[in-house]
């Protein structure tokens, strides 16, 4: 998408607007471009210039086939996190960020493996050799298991990249990959932390249509530059 297309698509979806100038964060201060009845507006050039710098890296990560983890637990972009995760077949939080999901990743990984345990158990009907109490505290278990986990079954070591969603509300997940050196997209706001991001992307992420396109554009640069397979080359 050209850049004039893009600035006119993120107008059209109203993703210039901020929030209040005293709910600003200062790190946010050279994405606006003005204020108006008590709302800033981010400057839309800036906006599209960060995103082609954040699709840019998008398409190195694909053309690597490097993971990516989509993080995003508030109510505006839960739908959107779980379908762009399942569109690349990549693990998600779509929920309550777990402390210690990065930093104390061999222990998260010990739940993973028996949340897909169980779940093989199901499949094999394997349950059935159990005591009817038994198999009633598994089922509790797996299910506690999938609250809290059941969108990163499919990681099997520490992603790549985060694409996170509102860099505040999932301020603990950004900062423990920046612990750990793994880079953060990030699509935040006006109240937002820009240090916390790698990739800044300026918009208003309290809109359900913003956050889709932003998804659906990061979904579309990595598969379109995602690397075959040994077995497809």
């Amino acid at each position: 998408m050209e850049k004039g297309q893009l600035i006119d698509k993120l107008f059209s979806l109203g993703a210039h607007f901020g929030y209040s100038p005293a709910r600003r964060h200062p790190s946010t201060a050279r994405f606006i471009f003005g204020a108006k009845g008590g709302v800033e507006f981010f400057d839309l050039e800036q906006t599209a210039a960060c995103f082609a710098q954040a699709l840019e890296f998008i398409k190195t990560l694909a053309a690597e086939r490097k993971t990516i983890l989509f993080v995003g637990g508030k109510a505006e972009a839960r739908e959107s996190v779980q379908a762009a995760a399942q569109h690349l077949g990549a693990p998600f939080v779509a929920g309550r960020w777990i402390g210690g999901t990065l930093t104390n990743w061999q222990e998260i990984k010990k739940r993973l493996s028996r949340l897909s345990e169980i779940f093989s158990m199901r499949e094999k009907g394997e349950l059935a050799k159990f005591t009817k109490l038994e198999r009633l505290r598994i089922d509790r278990e797996a299910e506690l298991l999938e609250g809290m986990f059941g969108g990163l079954v499919s990681m099997t070591k520490l992603p790549d990249t985060l694409v996170v969603v509102d860099p505040k509300r999932e301020e603990a997940a950004a900062k423990e990959a920046r612990q750990l050196g793994i880079p953060v997209v990030a699509l935040l706001n006006t109240d937002c932390d820009r240090s916390l991001a790698s990739y800044p992307v300026p918009l208003n992420d309290a809109s359900r249509e913003t956050i889709r396109f932003a998804l659906d554009e990061i979904v579309a640069a990595y598969s379109s530059a995602l690397a075959p397979t040994p077995a497809e080359q």
